[in-house]
């Protein structure tokens, strides 16, 4: 792939030396400033690397998963920490987490975008900052970002949210998945079972990243996904509409009565190399973009997608959340159970081990074990 221009200047090489070390990690925004002055990286120029010249018009072919799988030494691990600090509540989860999956890889970064809506209907901009300088700080070859927002203009979202002067000082690439030529995403044959009529697209710049990171945030969806934690983060990576192909994939995903067993069906072409959920703050009803507010002061860490968001929704059943999160068992969960199905995680809540370091963290992963093996409402 070719490079893009702009935030692709300063990089790892930069931001290491422009951050001096973590002791001059407090130096960096104004270093990184000096560095350059990079075009507005959310520009057609900026933002996007030119992909391979192809002569197909349509999405390129695949049937298997791309990613590497999840190693069996991390499956049901989750690690988490009580905090109400995002900055530091990474770095301290990510020590805890123990884990270097970038080293030398070629990262894409996949946060949650879906609306320009402040935290937890975005992304925080405290976890994208402390997150993409641990990834360089852990020597990831480059940083990819890109979403499909799905309640609005993604660069418009990107803008309002602040990636773009993010991307300026920190040296990562954005990729808008709204501009994507049809060879700029890969259709997946749906698994067996699933009620996508046609498969599904993943786009390129995810799968074919050495590794993929993503970070979503705790919260319940109005809209029929029930919850959207790691599992339907991954809906932001696939296709709404190919290029010269007029079906509408989200259309179709949004008014199924299988929607939450299709989110699922997304998630079996890629395997992330690490999950950080921000639980800082959470809906407990409502969502995906505005909801009730509840203090939820936690973070997660881990591989497992059914490790995690079964746990996150023990943890909205913990603050109290809407019927049909608190419906049944955790693993019940239409999401989770068809995850289970793929073999994309742990296959019950026995499975999940937490990873702790405080008696903070200790006390309530006791309180969430009781919720993960409770019937429900």
């Amino acid at each position: 792939m070719g490079k893009s221009s702009g935030t692709r200047r300063l990089g790892r090489r930069g931001f290491l030396s422009a951050a001096g070390g973590l002791a001059a990690a407090a130096a960096l925004g104004q270093a990184c400033r000096v560095a350059g002055t990079q075009p507005d990286p959310v520009s057609s120029t900026a933002t996007q690397e030119s992909l391979p010249a192809r002569s197909l018009s349509t999405p390129t072919q695949s049937t298997m998963a791309i990613a590497s799988p999840t190693p069996a030494s991390l499956v049901g691990k989750v690690a988490l920490i009580r905090t109400d600090d995002r900055a530091t509540g990474v770095q301290r989860l990510l020590d805890l987490w123990g884990q270097n999956p970038v080293g030398g890889k070629r990262v894409f970064l996949k946060p949650n975008l879906n609306s320009a809506d402040p935290s937890p209907g975005s992304t925080h901009l405290d976890v994208l900052r402390a997150l993409i300088e641990r990834l360089w700080t852990m020597g990831a070859a480059s940083i990819r970002l890109g979403d499909r927002s799905g309640m609005g203009d993604t660069r418009g979202v990107m803008r309002v949210l602040g990636i773009p002067t993010l991307a300026a000082e920190l040296g990562f690439e954005m990729e808008i998945f709204d501009d994507l030529p049809a060879d700029g995403w890969i259709a997946q044959a749906a698994p067996s079972g699933s009620h996508w009529s046609r498969g599904f697209a993943i786009s390129r710049p995810c799968l074919e990243a050495d590794v993929i990171v993503q970070t979503c945030n705790l919260k319940t969806h109005r809209y029929g996904g029930h919850f959207t934690l790691s599992l339907k983060n991954s809906v932001g990576m696939a296709a709404k509409q190919i290029p010269g192909d007029g079906h509408d994939y989200m259309t179709e995903l949004h008014g199924s009565l299988h929607q939450r067993t299709m989110i699922a069906d997304l998630n079996a072409c890629y395997s992330p190399g690490l999950i950080v959920l921000d639980g800082v703050e959470a809906f407990r009803d409502g969502g995906p973009a505005a909801g009730t507010r509840a203090a939820s002061q936690l973070m997660l860490a881990g591989v497992d997608r059914v490790a995690v968001d079964a746990v996150g929704v023990a943890i909205l059943r913990d603050l109290g959340t809407t019927a049909e999160v608190s419906r049944g068992r955790v693993f019940a969960q239409e999401q989770i159970a068809r995850a289970v199905e793929l073999g994309l995680g742990v296959s019950e809540p026995g499975q999940i081990e937490f990873l702790t370091d405080d008696s903070a963290g200790r006390d309530y992963s006791d309180r969430l074990r009781v919720l993960l093996e409770s019937p429900g409402t």
